[in-house]
């Protein structure tokens, strides 16, 4: 993927929490990542796969659907999708399991987790400079 192709990456940032949403997007935005989709439950993001969408950031704990399920129905959908979970839940067994079912990684929420997004990104970009 070469870096133009990159800078028009589209991203989905689901997260219940409003704060959350706009703190990542913002974030994104300042790495020079406009386009940016934002959902605030697993059912929207779901909805919008048709979008294509490059790498979803996704909340855990939400509710109806967690983190987990929607990652299961996205990687059905497309399992190219480039996934991570971000949560405050610190749990090692879902974060074993959200990387088991395909997840890229697992963020904690307010350790770090700006600098692991931009990690996360580096790592696409550093796998894929040659494609």
């Amino acid at each position: 993927m070469k870096v133009e192709k990159l800078e028009k990456m589209k991203f989905f940032i689901v997260d219940d929490d409003h704060f959350s949403r706009m703190l990542y997007r913002q974030h994104l935005i300042n790495l020079g990542f406009k386009n940016n989709i934002l959902f605030d439950n697993g059912y929207d993001c779901i909805r919008k796969l048709d979008l294509s969408p490059d790498v979803i950031f996704l909340d855990y704990d939400m509710q109806p659907l967690n983190g987990l399920d929607v990652l299961q129905i996205v990687r059905e959908h497309n399992p190219n999708i480039r996934l991570f979970i971000i949560s405050s839940n610190s749990d090692k067994e879902i974060a074993d399991e959200a990387i088991k079912q395909g997840a890229l990684g697992y963020i904690k929420k307010g350790e770090r987790d700006l600098e692991m997004i931009s990690n996360a990104i580096s790592s696409i970009y550093n796998n894929n400079k040659d494609s």
